[in-house]
């Protein structure tokens, strides 16, 4: 049997948790919206029609912040026709997704939603079609309590009091041909530092983020970070990532190793940041905002031909992938890589939150369900709250069809001081191997597990609906602990979740 072993000490420390790593994010595209979180009518729905089943499953998720409107949506939207009076406002063509936008649901209402889902809004402005006038207008609409014409016009339209949107997002995506009004680098770098500039100046309690590459693929991956920034490094706060993973090869081991891909993309960025950082002279870090990530491939073959074959429709059913158990253990893999990422990560959006991408899907005249990648989402957002620790791990390690030396297991561990608590975070990423995991907890004297949470499955295309779940995790009760040595089996392709308590005298 392979053995792995994790020593966890409290002075191991890489950084504190930004609870903004465990975000997410609503764009207007497919059923994100219209039947997802909006649905007059239906049963759970309230006086605004938000689906208060899909508001339940949110907070159980323990999402702190949701990055809105888009996404390629974003780059031809006109903010003002989201706002106000729904029965003045004007319908658009969204280009991105090639669908009718009726702006019944905008920023008025989605300040709302958010506020009874108990989390921020992360806002993304038009960089695209638009510029600085247009988000600054945007901005003082939202923030601003002052006798202006914009701050005005939210009181006339209802919202005395500004939303106070603290994080703002500098377009989406610039570097993409797909995107509209895709730019250059120092061009497009030169406008995001004029805009945040303009808007610090507006409203200095704000941080911004900066588009970083579409994709580690990009051909222009890493000279466009270092250009982008080297026009906008003094003005914006945060550079984006984003990174969707697939299997379409069906090859489970080697999906499993995307994780070790995710680690290059994550060291590159923050290479490209700190050279820039030191051709400035500069003694501040650009961190990470890693604010589009999941498994995307399921649907793309389908959503091709529909927005081709049938454009302009409202809310049809796009990018609405059904996850199985495989994409949860991926999923699992990406939330460990950023915590031991937690002293640069420090905003992360899983894409996307409801129907699109999502580990929450709605059925229109019926129930609200978990999605399989919903748990290890769930699980590392409970308790993976407080300072993450620097994993030092020995074990065995395998190959697969293009990565070699892969570590059989992967893991972080989290301390939180306050709650006296440690978390484990684990996942045996051998399709085969059972491991003999140990977690040296000697620098943590007294603590005790108190749970033990594990997705265990050999069918690694099982799937959950609105009828049933086949997956989720369960509870094992044979963690053993002797002389501060936690011993644990872990399955093939599997994630446990360990969760230690001080006792008390």
């Amino acid at each position: 049997m392979n053995k792995t072993k994790l020593i966890v000490d409290k002075d191991f420390r890489i950084g504190e948790v930004d609870k903004r790593i465990y975000g997410s994010f609503i764009e207007h595209l497919g059923r994100a919206v219209y039947t997802g979180i909006y649905q007059p009518g239906h049963p759970s729905a309230d006086k605004y029609g938000f689906r208060q089943d899909v508001i339940q499953l949110v907070k159980e998720l323990g999402v702190p912040i949701v990055r809105y409107p888009g996404g390629n949506f974003v780059s031809n939207f006109r903010w003002e026709d989201s706002v106000g009076p729904k029965e003045e406002r004007r319908s658009r063509l969204d280009l991105a997704w090639r669908t009718y936008e009726p702006n019944e649901i905008g920023i008025n209402e989605f300040s709302k939603w958010a506020k009874e889902a108990g989390t921020d809004i992360m806002m993304a402005v038009n960089l695209g079609t638009r510029g600085v006038t247009d988000a600054l207008n945007l901005l003082e609409y939202c923030n601003l309590d002052t006798n202006s014409y914009y701050a005005d016009l939210r009181k006339k339209h209802g919202d005395k009091d500004p939303y106070g949107i603290k994080l703002w997002c500098m377009g989406n995506e610039m570097d993409g041909p797909w995107q509209t009004g895709h730019k250059e680098a120092r061009e497009y770098g030169h406008l995001a530092a004029e805009t945040s500039k303009a808007m610090k100046t507006m409203d200095n309690s704000i941080e911004t983020v900066v588009c970083g590459s579409s994709n580690v693929d990009m051909p222009t991956f890493g000279k466009w970070e270092a250009g982008v920034l080297d026009e906008a490094y003094d003005y914006v706060d945060y550079i984006s990532l984003h990174q969707y993973w697939n299997n379409y090869a069906d090859d489970t081991a080697d999906f499993f190793a995307a994780s070790d891909d995710l680690d290059y993309f994550i060291n590159s960025v923050v290479a490209a940041c700190d050279y820039v950082k030191a051709t400035k002279h500069s003694h501040r870090n650009i961190n990470l905002s890693f604010d589009e990530w999941n498994v995307w491939y399921h649907s793309t073959q389908q959503d091709d031909q529909d927005m081709r074959n049938m454009p302009w429709r409202s809310h049809p059913h796009l990018l609405e992938d059904i996850y199985n158990y495989e994409d949860a253990i991926v999923d699992a893999l990406a939330l460990i890589k950023f915590l031991q990422h937690a002293d640069r990560v420090k905003v992360a959006c899983l894409a996307q939150l409801v129907n699109v991408i999502a580990p929450i899907m709605t059925e229109e005249n019926g129930p609200a369900w978990r999605q399989t990648i919903f748990y290890p989402f769930f699980l590392v957002s409970k308790y993976g709250r407080g300072v993450a620790l620097h994993p030092v791990l020995s074990g065995g390690d395998h190959a697969t069809s293009r990565h070699d030396h892969v570590s059989d297991v992967d893991a972080v561990s989290v301390y939180n001081e306050e709650e006296e608590q440690v978390a484990i975070f684990a996942v045996n990423r051998s399709v085969m191997e059972t491991v003999e995991f140990e977690a040296d907890l000697r620098g943590f004297e007294g603590y005790r597990p108190e749970k033990v949470l594990a997705l265990e499955g050999t069918d690694m295309k099982a799937v959950n609906s609105a009828a049933e779940e086949k997956v989720k995790p369960v509870e094992r009760t044979d963690a053993r602990m002797d002389g501060g040595l936690l011993s644990l089996s872990l399955k093939p392709a599997s994630f446990v979740t360990i969760v230690l308590k001080k006792e008390t005298v």
